[in-house]
């Protein structure tokens, strides 16, 4: 799987991004709209990661969709 079937299943993939990162809010789903470098800032923002780990958060996360 790429990353452009999480940007067409965004709707889907949302509630599956709560269960994983819950302190993101519905504002913030909407803007990251499928994005990952949307969803990498807002995990830094959210939860004081560096760039580095939140990349490698999404990558464990995005392994697990397969």
């Amino acid at each position: 799987m790429d990353w452009n079937r999480v940007e067409g299943n965004w709707k889907e993939m949302k509630g599956k991004v709560k269960e994983k990162w819950g302190k993101l809010t519905d504002d913030d789903l909407s803007a990251i709209n499928g994005r990952r470098d949307q969803l990498e800032g807002a995990l830094q923002r959210r939860y004081g990661y560096a760039k580095d780990q939140a990349r490698q958060d999404v990558d464990t996360w995005f392994s697990t969709l397969h």
